[in-house]
């Protein structure tokens, strides 16, 4: 077990910690005023936070070690997607939950996800590996971003009246669904060729 595969299943083991602390804790808000406009942030959602970025951080410190010591297994690959999937889409769960963000944006980027899956999980058994691709890279990227603006409520673009975490959210869908016809197009022939 490798210091990667190590890092890969703390980020694992880091999303129930997030669920819990999401659902069941109350620590009291904070509250941020600027002119007339005042926020008010539950200090929950900045725990969460501070947790979603340890789990964010490992990562992108995953993949630099791997790739800098060689220390790239099967298993890695294996479990390195499936520990940003846990961690991003129950992030998305969440806030479905909760009313914060739409659930339909949730359920179209899980929809995309499993539907990839199937394809990369067909095109393995095929012989074909498919890495990910850029728009796939920019999707997560995204994702992370409307995640964190979400759990602090748009600060500080709420006081400029900026819904970047509206518009990252949204931006993360569109990416979402486009790699997703993408890895499709990539893959049509092989999928397509049992029919």
């Amino acid at each position: 077990m490798n210091v990667p595969n190590k890092l890969s299943l703390f980020r694992i083991a880091l999303v129930p910690v997030i669920a819990v602390v999401y659902l069941f804790c109350d620590f009291g808000n904070t509250v941020w005023s600027v002119s007339k406009v005042s926020l008010e942030v539950p200090i929950k959602d900045l725990v969460v936070l501070a947790l979603f970025a340890i789990a964010s951080f490992t990562d992108f410190l995953d993949g630099s070690i791997a790739r800098k010591r060689n220390l790239i297994t099967s298993f890695g690959k294996f479990i390195d997607p499936i520990a940003d999937k846990l961690l991003v889409n129950t992030m998305f769960v969440l806030l479905a939950v909760d009313g914060t963000i739409p659930v339909i944006a949730t359920l179209l980027m899980i929809w995309r996800d499993t539907m990839v899956d199937g394809m990369r999980m067909n095109a393995s058994a095929a012989g074909k590996v498919v890495a990910a691709g850029l728009l796939g890279k920019l999707k997560t990227v995204l994702q992370m971003f409307a995640i964190i603006f979400l759990l602090l409520h748009n600060a500080p673009f709420v006081f400029l009246s900026i819904p970047i975490d509206e518009i990252l959210l949204w931006a993360a869908v569109a990416v979402s669904l486009i790699s997703g016809v993408q890895y499709f197009m990539k893959l049509k022939d092989i999928l397509l060729e049992s029919m």
